[in-house]
């Protein structure tokens, strides 16, 4: 789990081993393509699917690129971030061995090559994959990138100084769970990590993982020349084998100036466009100034974007009323769900028919109202988004319609035990948000009422929020919760929450209904030895109906992102991998 991707004004989140991104209390934030200056000028102009138009004619090279941002891009290393982390910022000047394909839609949920010629050759067993880079690749200052420092990269990730990456990794590879990185081992390094030559790479797993593709893209496996490794001052100036080079990165990030890489050549890269000449990031800012700076785009900013401010309700009604304006919003969709979470050791949600009940008289109406309405947020009945990638089945084991069925919630009160009411209490988080908000909380308070049910809501800070919902110790009967993937796939999506060798008992617990069904485990592991991801994504499906039936979770909404491009932002482009504007793709006038 990592920090979200989630577009929004705020996000931040806490991890565990191996799973996927988690929002606690936030509303998405960033979460959450090659033309160089050797490239031609051909690319495709049209609007991401319900995205930005943007401006009018063919994209281009050239021109400052400048992104309002209300939250700096801090820890500007590799080994600290997520592949999404600071918003798409970090892709311009990182590349991987594979990487999320920059196209609209659902085409962008792809997993493709990047420093690699294809996105691996597994064993039989998926526990052995190999990579080979493709020639020529070069750093900013012209010097070779090898297979060498891809394993130097992984390996410094390991080091406790550098902790704040995917936790994959650690529990993927041979001898990772031991492995404390190259600053203590004098240089040992992972066996379980092979360079044979300089152009490949060999990875040796502990179990099987067919989407081993999917975690090469993460900022992890960004190469690092081992002469220039200085460890946590490495982020003041990172080596770059991305379009861009950092040339200065001021008060930890608040203001990040990017320029061309002269050494990257778009020959070896088809997914970063690199348009303009120069990026200049300014970040701090409060959400509302950087969307009426967007909407305004006077100077320098009629050629700004946001990576990671929503347009909130209020300011979406403005917009609905002026074509031209609402001809700059990017529309966007995240693999994410925000859901009412149970804990069924706690009484009465030990009873599958309270908890059924509950998810009859849930008013997914008043619920998307609450979350700022249809231009925000989609009703969703799955826990698995409703996109193909993550193996999305149409059901609902609890068909209520848009409104709620308390009739049907009476009646399997009634047979629970409970034909006179009862009395529960609901978590929630006290700031304003989309997962976990005092809106979203009164409006199931009010939808349960009809159907006999009382319902206390308890509101917590943020901090106290996190640290008593996630603790086995501490877990209440019921709270709001939402769940965003790393990767557009099943995989990390019901892993964490529904693995039960994944409930951790000292640490922040994600598994709330603390299902440890051998089944349930056996399937989870027979789908990750599939390297077909088509296939997997079946199963994944199918696995997400067999868990929903049993009610230990009901899904609310998926959110919907809306951003503001300047007057002079071309080529929009949003996929479904991250839900957000492509920065990698974009060009000024």
């Amino acid at each position: 789990m990592s920090r979200s991707p989630l577009p929004g004004s705020a996000r931040r989140s806490v991890r565990t081993r191996g799973t996927a991104a988690l929002v606690v209390s936030l509303v998405l934030a960033g979460g959450l393509a090659a033309c160089g200056p050797d490239d031609s000028d051909s690319a495709s102009s049209g609007p991401a699917k319900g995205g930005a138009t943007g401006a009018s004619g063919a994209p281009h090279k050239g021109g400052t690129l400048t992104v309002l941002n209300a939250q700096p891009t801090t820890d500007f290393d590799p080994a600290r971030l997520y592949t999404s982390g600071g918003g798409n910022i970090p892709s311009l000047v990182f590349r991987t061995l594979t990487t999320r394909a920059r196209e609209n839609g659902a085409a962008g949920s792809k997993v493709v090559p990047d420093l690699a010629t294809d996105t691996g050759t597994p064993s039989k067993n998926a526990t052995v994959w190999t990579y080979h880079l493709k020639k020529g690749l070069k750093y900013e200052d012209g010097s070779p990138i090898t297979s060498a420092d891809i394993k130097c990269g992984i390996e410094r990730s390991f080091a406790g100084e550098l902790s704040g990456g995917a936790p994959y990794l650690r529990d993927w590879l041979i001898g990772g769970a031991d492995y404390q990185g190259p600053y203590k081992d004098k240089g040992k390094g992972l066996d379980s990590i092979e360079t044979p030559d300089d152009l490949t790479i060999v990875f040796h797993l502990n179990k099987p993982e067919g989407e081993f593709p999917f975690l090469a893209t993460q900022t992890q496996f960004a190469p690092v020349p081992k002469k220039k490794d200085t460890g946590t001052k490495y982020e003041s100036h990172p080596v770059s084998s991305g379009p861009y080079k950092v040339v200065s990165n001021e008060n930890d990030g608040e203001r990040i100036t990017l320029a061309r890489n002269t050494h990257w050549s778009a020959g070896n890269d088809d997914q970063r466009k690199a348009y303009p000449d120069k990026i200049d990031v300014r970040s701090g800012l409060d959400s509302a100034v950087i969307n009426q700076r967007l909407s305004a785009s006077v100077g320098k900013d009629a050629a700004a974007i946001t990576t990671d401010t929503n347009l909130g309700p209020a300011e979406l009604a403005k917009v609905t009323g002026d074509k031209k304006l609402a001809s700059r919003v990017g529309t966007g969709h995240f693999g994410y769900t925000n859901y009412l979470a149970f804990n069924p050791k706690v009484k009465p949600f030990d009873n599958p028919k309270v908890r059924e009940a509950i998810a009859y008289a849930v008013n997914r109406t008043s619920v998307v109202n609450a979350a700022g309405g249809s231009a925000l947020a989609e009703p969703a009945t799955t826990f698995l988004p409703d996109q193909k990638s993550f193996g999305y089945t149409k059901y609902d084991p609890f068909p209520a319609g848009d409104s709620g069925n308390p009739r049907k919630a009476k009646e399997l009160l009634k047979e629970a035990g409970y034909g006179k009411g009862l009395t529960i209490t609901l978590y929630h988080n006290n700031a304003k948000n989309f997962a976990t908000s005092p809106e979203v909380a009164t409006a199931l308070q009010d939808a349960l009422a009809k159907a006999g049910v009382k319902v206390r809501l308890k509101g917590l800070e943020s901090s106290d929020y996190s640290d008593t919902v996630y603790s086995v110790k501490t877990e209440p009967g019921a709270f709001l919760a939402g769940w965003g993937a790393d990767w557009p796939s099943g995989g990390p999506f019901l892993g964490p929450i529904f693995d039960g060798r994944q409930i951790v008992k000292d640490g922040y617990n994600f598994n709330s209904a603390r299902l440890n069904d051998p089944a349930v485990n056996k399937e989870i592991d027979e789908i990750n030895k599939v390297t077909d991801l088509d296939e997997a994504a079946k199963r994944w499906g199918a696995l997400d109906k067999k868990i929903g039936e049993q009610a230990l979770t009901v899904p609310l909404f998926h959110p919907v992102y809306k951003r503001l491009v300047g007057t002079a932002v071309k080529n929009v482009v949003i996929s479904d991998w991250t839900g957000v504007l492509d920065i990698s793709q974009v060009a000024v006038k």
